[in-house]
C-alpha cells in the first residue's frame, strides 16, 4: 500500500523505507522553535537532563512574540534569559521583539521548506504544513529533549483528506473554508490526525491562504495540517532560501482514515460563535450582534492579503463610537509593506489602532484585553472562555473581510454587502 505525504516525510526523517499509522518512529528534527511563554521551562528542563549545549545551534530558533514588548518584570526577565541563552549557545536565529509572530516569520525567513520536520513550543506550529512540511506543536519538556538530542519520537498519525473544489464566491476566503471544515469535522473529530488539504480551491490559494487552513488544523484536534508543495510554494520561497528541498506527493493508493469533500462555491462567510471553534454559523444567522472590539491580526490572519481586504472595506469609513478596532500585522515585513501601500493609514483614519507585530491580543496576553460582558470579533483561531480576557467576555471568530465589515457597522456584519466597486 502507498503512503501519504506525511507518512513519507516521517519515514525519511526516521531513515525507514516506509511507515504506517500507529507506528512509533524516532525522527530527526530539522527545525526547533522556542517561544517566550514556555522558553524558561524548556531551558531549565534541558539543564535538568544534564545537557549544557543544544544539539545544533543553527537549527534552533527563539522567538519573542507572545508578550512583546515585555508587559511585566517577569516577561522582561524571560526575554533577558532568552537573549542570554541564545548568546551562550551561539544561536543566530533569535527573533527579538518587533520581528513578528513566530508562525509568520519562520516561513518569511526561509526556515520552512517542503519535506522538513519542524517542531515548535506552540500549538499552531502546524501552520508550516502549508509549505509541504510536517510541523507540529510540542510541550516544553519534549522541546528540551529535542534541544538536547535533535530527535523526537512520534506515533505516525492517520491521515484525513479534506478536498475542496471550485471557485470561492466574492468576500469568501480561506478562513471561511476552514471554519466550514471545522464545523463539519468537530473540535475533536480529527484527534491526532494529519489533515491533508487538497482540491482545486486549495491549489489556487496563495501560501497565505494555505497557512490559514493548516494553522487551524489543531482546532479540530489535528496533529498537523499539510498541503502538497507546488509551483505556488516555490514562488513563495524564491529569495527566502537557497537550500535544496524535496517535495512529496501522496500515492494514489495511500490510505486515509476519512475523506471529506466541500464545494467551494457553496461556502458563505462563517462565524464561530462562543465558546467553541466548531460552533460555526453562517454570518447571516448572527449579523447584528453588537461588538465592543474588532481584532484583525494573529498567525491565522495577520498577513498582507488579510490587511488588504480589510482596508478595502474600511477605506473612507469610520469605526462607530463604542467599537474598538485593533490591527496587528503579523510581522515586520508585513507591517512595512502595509505601510508602503497605505493600508495602515486607512485603519488609522477609520479610527483604528495599529500595534506592533505580536501575539498579544490573540491569546489575551497584554493587548486588547476584554472586560466582562464585552464581545469581540476576531480573525484569530480560538474563542474558548477567557481566551482574550475576562471569562465573562465573548469571542467570535471570522475572516478579515467579516471582521472589517463588522468594524464599519459596530456589529457582526456580512462582508458581501461591501463587495464589488473596489
Amino acid at each position: 500500500m502507498g503512503m501519504t505525504i506525511t507518512e513519507k516525510i516521517l519515514a525519511d526523517s526516521a531513515e525507514k523505507e516506509s511507515v504506517s499509522p500507529g507506528e512509533i518512529v524516532k525522527s530527526k528534527i530539522d527545525i526547533a522553535m522556542v517561544v517566550d511563554i514556555t522558553a524558561i521551562m524548556t531551558i531549565n528542563s534541558m539543564k535538568e537532563m544534564g545537557r549544557d549545549r543544544v544539539w545544533n545551534s543553527d537549527k534552533v530558533l527563539m522567538v519573542l512574540d507572545h508578550l512583546a514588548p515585555a508587559s511585566s518584570i517577569a516577561a522582561a526577565e524571560t526575554h533577558k534569559a532568552m537573549r542570554d541563552f541564545a548568546d551562550a549557545q551561539s544561536i543566530k536565529g533569535l527573533y527579538d521583539i518587533g520581528c513578528g509572530v513566530c508562525h509568520q516569520i519562520l516561513p518569511e525567513h526561509g526556515h520552512v521548506i517542503p519535506g522538513r520536520v519542524i517542531v515548535g513550543a506552540d500549538s499552531h506550529t502546524c501552520t508550516y504544513g502549508a509549505l509541504g512540511a510536517f510541523a507540529t506543536g510540542i510541550g516544553s519538556t519534549d522541546m528540551a529533549a529535542v534541544l538536547a538530542t535533535g530527535k523526537l519520537w512520534f506515533r505516525v498519525p492517520e491521515s484525513l483528506r479534506v478536498r475542496v473544489n471550485g471557485a470561492l464566491p466574492e468576500m469568501v476566503a480561506a478562513k471561511d473554508v476552514i471554519l466550514t471544515v471545522i464545523g463539519d469535522v468537530g473540535a475533536d473529530g480529527a484527534s491526532y490526525k494529519a489533515i491533508e488539504f487538497c482540491g482545486s480551491t486549495v491549489k489556487n490559494m496563495s501560501v497565505g491562504g494555505r497557512m490559514t487552513l493548516c494553522n487551524m488544523a489543531i482546532e479540530m484536534g489535528g496533529k498537523s495540517g499539510i498541503v502538497e508543495a507546488d509551483h505556488e510554494t516555490s514562488k513563495f520561497l524564491q529569495g527566502r532560501t537557497r537550500e535544496p528541498f524535496k517535495t512529496y506527493r501522496s500515492d494514489i493508493d495511500a490510505h486515509y482514515c476519512d475523506e471529506r469533500s466541500f464545494n467551494a462555491s457553496a461556502i458563505e462567510p462563517k462565524v464561530a460563535v462562543p465558546s467553541s471553534v466548531d460552533n460555526v454559523k453562517p454570518v447571516t444567522e448572527v449579523e447584528g450582534r453588537e461588538v465592543d472590539q474588532v481584532f484583525i491580526g494573529s498567525c491565522t490572519n495577520g498577513r498582507l492579503e488579510d490587511l488588504e481586504i480589510s482596508a478595502r472595506i474600511l477605506k473612507d469609513k469610520k469605526v462607530p463610537r463604542g467599537t474598538r478596532l485593533i490591527v496587528a500585522p503579523a510581522s515586520r515585513e508585513v507591517y512595512l509593506e502595509a505601510s508602503r501601500r497605505g493600508l495602515l493609514d486607512v485603519f488609522i483614519e477609520a479610527g483604528g489602532t495599529i500595534v506592533n507585530p505580536t501575539c498579544g491580543a490573540c491569546w489575551g496576553g497584554h493587548i486588547g484585553i476584554l472586560a466582562a460582558g464585552e464581545a469581540c470579533i476576531s480573525t484569530s483561531n480560538r474563542n474558548f472562555v477567557g481566551r482574550m480576557g475576562s471569562p465573562k467576555a465573548e469571542v467570535y471568530l471570522a475572516s478579515p473581510a467579516t471582521a472589517a465589515a463588522s468594524a464599519v457597522k459596530g456589529a457582526i456584519a456580512d462582508p458581501r454587502e461591501f463587495g464589488g466597486g473596489f
